[in-house]
């Protein structure tokens, strides 16, 4: 019970001090962003990675935040979602940093300030990308919490370089299913008129529809005005691509097969409305109903795995951090500091 209080005074002082990681930039600031989003305030320093990447030279972008008061010698490592800036990990980050840990944040290749690559992705690229990373700061095993796609990523990480990672907490994830089953492929062509087309009105029900979100939309302005913002750039068609790319390799590279097979002790902390399943527009109508049953996916795969374990949160869609932030990092540092 006394590791319980302390991590809710943690929580607490989290709280009044620091605000949302949505509230760093004003929703109607109608400004032109640079695709890596220079002029976009992130919470901490942002350092970068030189990387190479479809023949160019390209900068991975992350945070490294130090633990605040007595370090444990841990290092948590976010991975954050495909609409979304690592930005958004802040209350986390404050929390973790709060209770001794070091906070490593990047912006994966194609997303936030990192650059914006125009070949295909693949997860183990971008592994390769995150060891790299990892290298580069002398950390030899870290902890993951990953949000979405990173989900998938983390699962990828895991199994590609297994020795580096300690615990895996999974939050939301997406790929668990493999949507090559329900969902036909679609052309480059069509994603790059679909988002192109995409207004401030079509993405922000967008995320409050296919996130089922418990937050006013007014939480998620910031990042809706963020993607309108960045069509004011001139290198706005390479963003575009780069945002097509990131679907096809989570359409057509799965993990799901693989999460049975990861060894190390693994949280999926799911919110009960959370059906999100990218590509459902795309299926068939009689197929789409059985997809993106995300918690029961979740708790079935948890016990098909060494050391799983599944928590679902009710009322709460797809961004659970920011929807239940208190209850995510209590449960977050409660399995941390158990592992």
């Amino acid at each position: 019970m006394d590791a319980l209080r302390s991590v809710s005074a943690l929580l607490l002082a989290a709280q009044l001090t620091v605000a949302p990681a949505a509230a760093q930039t004003r929703a109607d600031d109608a400004s032109p962003l640079g695709i890596a989003l220079e002029g976009f305030a992130y919470p901490y320093p942002v350092f970068f990675l030189e990387r190479m990447r479809d023949g160019e030279r390209q900068r991975l972008a992350y945070m490294d935040v130090p633990a605040e008061g007595q370090a444990n010698g841990r290092t948590v490592l976010l991975l954050h979602g495909r609409n979304f800036p690592s930005s958004y990990w802040q209350p986390v980050i404050l929390a973790l940093s709060r209770a001794g840990y070091r906070v490593l944040v990047p912006d994966q290749l194609g997303f936030g300030k990192s650059a914006k690559p125009v070949g295909p992705y693949t997860f183990d690229a971008m592994a390769a990308d995150t060891v790299g990373l990892l290298d580069s700061l002398g950390l030899p095993r870290v902890d993951v919490v990953a949000h979405s796609m990173g989900g998938m990523l983390a699962v990828r990480l895991t199994r590609n370089a297994p020795a580096r990672i300690n615990s895996l907490v999974l939050e939301a994830p997406i790929g668990l299913e493999d949507y090559r089953f329900t969902v036909p492929p679609v052309s480059d062509a069509t994603l790059l008129r679909l988002e192109g087309d995409a207004t401030a009105d079509s993405y922000r029900r967008q995320l409050m529809t296919n996130y089922a979100l418990s937050l006013p939309s007014s939480a998620i302005e910031p990042f809706v005005s963020v993607r309108e913002r960045v069509k004011g750039s001139g290198e706005y068609p390479r963003w575009l691509q780069s945002f097509v790319n990131s679907y096809q390799a989570i359409w057509g590279q799965p993990v799901v097969h693989e999460i049975p097979l990861i060894p190390v002790p693994t949280l999926f902390l799911m919110g009960e409305n959370d059906h999100n399943a990218p590509g459902k527009p795309f299926a068939p109508e009689s197929l789409r109903a059985d997809m993106g049953r995300n918690a029961e996916h979740a708790r079935t795969l948890a016990a098909r795995m060494p050391n799983g374990r599944a928590v679902v949160l009710p009322g709460i869609g797809h961004l659970v951090h920011l929807e239940a932030t208190d209850q995510f990092n209590t449960l977050t540092l409660e399995f941390l500091n158990g592992h």
